[in-house]
């Protein structure tokens, strides 16, 4: 792209040669758009100026071409140009200074001109040298007369041609300059059209109406339909089962200027569907009109992965279920009539529902994924509850939490439950257990969940101070699962357990 600072070439130097071979030479002036500049209304108050200024009766804005010389602007000559070999100004474009001819006839080297000995008769001329930023020769700005001048132009005469030269470069350099830009334009939009028909997407753009302007190569090699230009003409590459639902989800996001993201299948050339997502987004542009960028992108193989995973998860998670009923099972029949053992089982049947219970917050589709930790305990501990009095309570915000935190969860309130049903608060009538979740309890991102016992049983007595096996189970839980900490504290009236540990590592 052309891009100058100082778009004129230094007065009194001669033009670069390396720009002074006619291809180079005529390469630039070709840059110029010269076309565009015929008749120009700004170059033709120059051309009349300098007729003006100097005197005269013509004057021209001249640019040389390969045989011929056109007038961009002329005074009183009524012609667009002559041939080259009759040109004046192609000698003065070639010199550092400007030419000045005060009787022709006299002049060696155009006292033959054709100008001179034909029906013009021209006599004076006097020619500024026109010469690009790089210094390429284009032409000249000439005054011209019938009538020899013998002494030429006066000093003010020649300074006034000068500056109407410079003014003409000026001119010249800013529709380049314009022409320079349109072309880097086009050639940018060109590009950017080349990349995006190479996207293996569809891509497209809209008007305020939704109306599609731009619709990139990909629709036609991916449907093998005409391209739209209206939403009812995507109705051929819609399945029909989702045609409806999507067209009134995206008719609706453009009445909101809202964007737009939805799933269904799209129908390809050779007659088959894929699922595909297709995205658009509203852009504000100036004057406040919204714009519409779209695309189309086949989520096929990874939606039908998703749905082969989903379908496995769901048979591994109906299995593990089948597991603990048989677990279960196993153990009833196994203790059946044997009453050493009878607490154990029962002991063990309880903690296999509670896992199950558990399983049923993290297993796919179906499930409780996403259901709140209050939620989790108040399931857990619902087997403890009494229809005659209110035994538990559990309060606190609604925390979620994901599939790794529900097991050891599970695990930690079902223990202290079976430990407060055999010796604590829930092992009495009037007992009672408060549990309450905290969030951000010790600074932001934490979350703490206390354990309350109350009225425990008379005679009761705080346990030794060595470390049994639910109470490692309990540590180990907490501290190597949930990465948190644990603190009981006993009395004789009751019994707190205090644990904490990161929000994060119960979301994942």
């Amino acid at each position: 792209m052309y891009e100058k600072e100082n778009i004129l070439w230094p007065e009194g130097r001669a033009p670069d040669p390396a720009y002074c071979s006619e291809d180079e030479r005529l390469s630039v002036l070709a840059a110029y758009g010269t076309d565009a500049l015929s008749d120009d209304d700004e170059l033709q108050q120059i051309a009349d100026f300098a007729a003006k200024l100097c005197d005269v009766p013509y004057a021209s804005v001249t640019v040389v071409e390969r045989t011929r010389q056109n007038f961009l602007a002329e005074h009183g000559l009524d012609r667009d140009g002559t041939p080259r070999s009759d040109s004046f100004c192609a000698h003065a474009m070639l010199r550092p200074e400007p030419m000045v001819v005060e009787n022709a006839t006299k002049d060696p080297l155009f006292a033959d001109n054709g100008l001179v000995t034909g029906e013009m008769g021209l006599r004076f001329y006097a020619g500024v040298p026109l010469v690009s930023t790089e210094g390429a020769p284009l032409g000249a700005l000439c005054v011209i007369d019938t009538t020899p001048r013998p002494g030429g132009l006066s000093d003010f005469q020649m300074e006034g041609l000068r500056v109407l030269a410079r003014a003409v470069m000026r001119r010249m350099s800013q529709m380049r300059l314009g022409q320079s830009a349109v072309e880097a334009v086009e050639r940018r939009e060109a590009d950017l059209r080349d990349m995006i028909d190479s996207v293996p997407g569809i891509a497209w753009m809209g008007d305020p109406s939704g109306n599609f302007t731009y619709v990139n190569a990909r629709w036609g090699e991916t449907t093998g339909l005409p391209v739209p230009t209206r939403t009812e003409e995507w109705r051929e590459a819609i399945h029909p089962e989702d045609w409806d639902a999507s067209v009134a989800k995206f008719r609706e996001c453009v009445a909101k200027e809202e964007t737009f993201e939805d799933e269904w299948r799209i129908r390809m050339a050779d007659g088959s569907y894929r699922w595909v997502q297709s995205r658009a987004v509203p852009v504000a542009r100036e004057g406040n009109e919204t714009r519409w960028f779209g695309t189309v992108i086949d989520i096929d193989t990874m939606r039908r992965l998703s749905e082969s995973r989903d379908l496995l998860a769901r048979e591994l998670s109906h299995r593990i279920k089948n597991i603990f009923a048989v677990i279960s099972g196993l153990i009833a029949i196994r203790s059946r009539g044997k009453d050493e053992v009878k607490d154990f089982a029962r002991d063990l049947s309880e903690t296999v529902r509670a896992l199950g219970t558990a399983h049923d917050y993290v297993r796919p589709l179906g499930g409780r994924q996403g259901e709140t930790l209050s939620g989790l305990l108040s399931d857990l501990l619902a087997p403890y509850e009494s229809a005659e009095a209110e035994r538990l309570v559990v309060t606190g915000p609604g925390v979620k939490i994901g599939q790794r935190a529900a097991t050891p969860l599970a695990l930690v309130y079902h223990e202290l439950a079976t430990n407060s049903a055999k010796y604590g608060a829930l092992s009495c009538p009037e007992g009672q257990v408060r549990v309450t979740v905290e969030d951000d309890c010790e600074g932001e991102g934490t979350v703490c969940i206390v354990w309350e016992e109350r009225a425990i049983p008379c005679g009761y007595t705080p346990p030794e101070e060595n470390e049994g096996f639910g109470s490692r189970l309990l540590r180990m839980a907490v501290e190597g699962q949930l990465g948190g900490s644990i603190e009981r504290s006993y009395s004789e009236t009751g019994l707190e357990v205090r644990i904490v540990f990161p929000r994060k590592n119960i979301l994942d």
